[in-house]
Formats: structure tokens, C-alpha cells, sequence
């Protein structure tokens, strides 16, 4: 079984069909919603984790594209530098994945890279720049 994370457009006229039950449901693939933005009539974007076989992972994807649906893995990590951070927050104020939060009793920076869809923002939002992309 392998994971990997995608990030799926959806044209307007694909927002009604059922396509993430049919991955489940046909290639048996298992499907963590990472970040969804969809609604009727309207382009969609869904961050999603599938994992499954490796064939069986490729046959979805051929899947979802057979739907019109752009389906473009994400390749790229962002990285941290812990100890540096003096914690302003500033990074927080765009993150809108909610990867990177404040710590109620600590004041800290919280940093989730599980929910991280690698938007990037938080390269230019850093004052001490001290978040990086890794390619894998």
C-alpha cells in the first residue's frame, strides 16, 4: 500500500458526480479529504490523500481524469526550522489549511505538516524565513 496526496480540480459540471465514492467503491482506494471547496455549478478544489495499491492507485487516477477532472499530485513538502522560531504567529494569520496554529498555554507555534496542502504562503508571511519546500 502506498499514500499519496493530490490536489483534484473540478470543472462545473463535474461537481454532481460521484467520484470519490467510485474510488472507494471500484479501485478500492482510501480517501482522507485533506481540504475541500466545492460547490454545485462551480470549479472545485479538493486536497486529497489517496492510498492504495499501486495499480490500483493509477487506474483511480486514470479514473478521475477520464472525469475531466485535473488530478495533480503534490510533490513538495514544507519544512520548518524549530528552533529559531521567535513565534510571532504571523504565519498563522495565512494559513488556511490550519497545518500552522498558536498553542493556547504555550504561546508556541504549532506546526501539523499532515494538514500542510502546500499552498507556500508561509514562505512569504515568515519574517525570519524559516520555512522551506523540499521536492521529493
Amino acid at each position: 500500500m502506498i499514500s499519496k496526496r493530490f490536489v483534484l480540480t473540478f470543472p462545473p459540471a463535474q461537481t454532481g458526480e460521484p467520484i470519490m465514492y467510485n474510488l472507494i467503491r471500484k479501485y478500492d482506494i482510501m480517501v482522507n479529504i485533506v481540504k475541500a471547496d466545492i460547490s454545485p455549478g462551480k470549479i472545485g478544489h479538493l486536497v486529497m490523500e489517496m492510498t492504495g495499491q499501486s495499480k490500483m492507485l493509477r487506474e483511480g487516477m486514470a479514473y478521475i481524469r477520464q472525469q475531466k477532472v485535473e488530478c495533480e499530485p503534490i510533490d513538495k513538502k514544507i519544512y520548518y526550522d524549530h528552533e529559531k522560531c521567535i513565534h510571532c504567529g504571523a504565519c498563522t494569520s495565512v494559513c488556511f489549511a490550519g497545518a500552522l496554529s498558536m498553542n493556547n498555554d504555550t504561546a508556541e507555534l504549532l506546526f501539523e505538516p499532515e494538514k500542510c496542502v502546500v499552498c507556500e504562503l508561509c514562505l512569504k508571511s515568515c519574517p525570519l524565513k524559516l520555512f522551506s519546500i523540499d521536492i521529493d
